[in-house]
């Protein structure tokens, strides 16, 4: 297995995250290849990019595709035999590179993996492997999309992320499809990453997200275990949430009542079968 920090391509989605993206960059290594796809048509960005980083491309979209598009494109642009798919909140350490690199070294062959997130109260992966505890390498069923090492020669321009889900659960998507291939996914332990969750401190996201999270949510259960069981999963949400919007609204709460009446449409034009439009 030829994995090396010059057969790394990183590959970052941004959408107006100039405030964050800097310390990112800083930590990756300046021999590596960055390809960067900017969801807007922010041309300042990419002439300050292009004129402050190393060995760095920045491709412009003309409006916001999502996370998923945004990653296909970076990834099909790729020329190394390994890409690292980083949203654009996330620090490596000095040693990131490094104990990653050692650690799947061990394991000779792998489909996605990725470094641990520093704070172990917030892990980013799930397991249902029997792992020993000193075991630094471990086998697991998911990992989450701020950090991901695709290991190319695994995949075709087809079978990246799915373009459906523009905002959450692609990442659980593309672990499902992985591990149903009986192909390998692992988290090395010892390689540390620092995310810092930046899509959370932009108030104005929050009727996207709450929007799309319960549009995905039904998505992906209707994918892979059908439209019924979906629905019975859902159900409690659409509920509960319809008691919410009310309560909200005869107390007069607008924040809420909004939160809630987004969710109950993001739910409901999945359930119809419409796409994740919402922006």
């Amino acid at each position: 297995m030829n994995l090396n920090i010059k057969e790394i391509t990183f590959v970052i989605v941004t959408y107006k995250s100039e405030t964050i993206l800097h310390d990112c960059l800083v930590s990756l290594p300046k021999e590596s290849q960055k390809i960067i796809v900017e969801n807007s048509n922010n041309i300042n960005l990419k002439k300050n990019l292009v004129s402050k980083y190393d060995n760095i491309e920045v491709i412009m979209m003309s409006e916001n595709i999502g996370m998923g598009a945004g990653n296909n494109i970076g990834l099909k642009a790729c020329k190394t035999d390994y890409a690292f798919v980083l949203n654009p909140d996330v620090i490596l350490n000095k040693n990131t590179l490094k104990n990653l690199i050692a650690g799947l070294q061990e394991v000779k062959d792998f489909t996605l993996a990725s470094p641990a997130n520093d704070n172990p109260n917030f892990p980013n992966f799930k397991t249902t492997s029997p792992n020993l505890e000193n075991d630094n390498v471990l086998s697991v069923s998911r990992i989450d999309g701020f950090s991901m090492l695709f290991n190319m020669k695994k995949f075709s321009n087809e079978n990246f992320f799915d373009e459906n889900f523009f905002l959450y659960l692609e990442n659980d998507d593309l672990c499902l499809r992985i591990k149903n291939k009986k192909q390998k996914i692992y988290i090395v332990k010892n390689s540390l990453i620092r995310h810092e969750g930046g899509i959370s401190k932009y108030q104005d996201l929050e009727l996207l997200r709450n929007w799309h999270w319960m549009w995905s949510k039904f998505y992906f259960n209707k994918k892979h275990y059908g439209y019924i069981f979906s629905l019975f999963t859902v159900s409690s949400n659409f509920f509960s949430g319809c008691l919410k919007f009310l309560f909200y609204l005869i107390i007069f709460n607008t924040h809420k009542r909004n939160i809630y009446k987004i969710r109950i449409f993001g739910l409901l034009n999945s359930m119809l079968g419409k796409k994740s439009w919402y922006r």
